[in-house]
């Protein structure tokens, strides 16, 4: 475990409320992850800390932040206008707090979603590269590409790690639509996990072996892109 303990910042959100984030910073960090979390859980999740401590551990900084309907307890998530501006001032602060580190952005699932929105309308200051942890393509039980349209205006390097049961990203539609992005986009299927990243018992592993697969795929990136 790493013996760096987060500090607590507030940030300021273009039409919205302040929000809370949690920075960090190992010693000798190369890199910094800004970690939006997904739609129904905020920064504090389990999962959130788990990576964000295993980045730590691996010499990868983190800034992971609120969206403005987690700060306020809501379950409705944001506009898209409102969370893309949580994340430009996420991605803002980091560049602020981790003078000389590179950035890459992304999050889990709905958090991962916006932060592409937010690169495909203008590219975020500083960014170098996008990670998804579960890329949400289409609702439960609605199969379609949609939502992977705005993809194709990214010009940075995309990383999609995803859980071959994901009910949110059907795994005969997420293979083709990374594919079609190019060499700069790599899928990583993290096998029998589905979109929490839970595995069955009959896999043979355990959600703490999940995570370590999923930690140490996102931070070798992370290195290939720092170099």
């Amino acid at each position: 475990m790493s013996a760096v303990s987060p500090q607590k910042l507030k940030l300021s959100v273009d039409g919205a409320d302040e929000v809370s984030a949690l920075l960090l910073h190992p010693q000798h960090a190369h890199a910094c992850f800004v970690f939006a979390h997904g739609a129904g859980a905020g920064m504090n999740h389990e999962f959130m800390a788990r990576v964000a401590t295993g980045l730590g551990d691996r010499g990868i900084a983190t800034l992971r932040y609120q969206f403005p309907y987690m700060e306020n307890a809501s379950r409705r998530p944001d506009p898209p206008a409102i969370a893309h501006a949580a994340v430009r001032a996420a991605v803002a602060e980091a560049g602020r707090c981790c003078p000389g580190l590179t950035l890459i952005a992304g999050g889990k699932s709905f958090g991962g979603r916006m932060t592409s929105q937010a690169q495909a309308a203008a590219p975020l200051a500083g960014v170098h590269g996008l990670a998804f942890l579960g890329f949400p393509l289409h609702p439960a039980g609605k199969p379609s590409e949609v939502r992977a349209k705005h993809l194709g205006n990214v010009d940075i390097p995309m990383l999609f790690v995803q859980g071959t049961r994901d009910k949110l990203a059907e795994w005969p539609l997420i293979e083709p639509v990374v594919r079609r992005l190019g060499a700069s986009a790599s899928l990583h299927p993290v096998q029998e996990a589905d979109h929490a990243f839970h595995v069955l018992a009959r896999s043979g592993r355990n959600d703490r072996e999940v995570m370590d697969e999923i930690i140490d795929t996102l931070a070798a990136w992370i290195v290939a892109i720092t170099a």
